[in-house]
């Protein structure tokens, strides 16, 4: 699959998968920002990504960022739908700094990573009753 990527900042490098067997590639910071405690902050990733149809890019922190920054992201994942891929549509990744301080990201950091996951649009059928019976409802399997 070849993508279309457009670099903002063309002093920093291409992302790239850091293994063979990564299924993420690693954004980086293009800035370096300050995020105050208790705060949410967008942090630009550098890219514009032209994603295919049947596709969307899902931005997810790397599983060492909550502890080595104090930073999760408030959403859990970033949706990136295809069609968000003109001039101003880079990509960011939104942190929120759950820690008592100041957190600080450096320009150049690999705090995320997107993955390209297939998607499909359905058709709604609209029924009066479902055909399977219920489960027991929300939390039903904890008892």
């Amino acid at each position: 699959m070849k993508i279309n990527i457009k670099r903002i900042d063309k002093t920093l490098p291409l992302p790239k998968y850091e293994t063979a067997g990564s299924v993420g590639f690693d954004l980086i910071c293009r800035e370096s920002a300050e995020i105050a405690p208790q705060s949410i902050v967008l942090i630009p990733a550098n890219i514009i990504v032209e994603t295919p149809p049947g596709y969307m890019l899902m931005i997810c922190l790397r599983s060492s960022t909550p502890r080595k920054f104090g930073l999760m992201m408030p959403q859990g994942v970033g949706i990136i739908d295809n069609d968000y891929c003109g001039e101003a549509d880079e990509l960011k990744i939104q942190v929120y700094n759950f820690t008592d301080s100041v957190v600080n990201v450096e320009r150049g950091s690999r705090i995320a990573q997107a993955i390209f996951v297939r998607v499909d649009t359905p058709e709604w059928n609209e029924v009066e009753q479902m055909s399977a019976a219920s489960r027991g409802g929300f939390g039903s399997t904890d008892r």
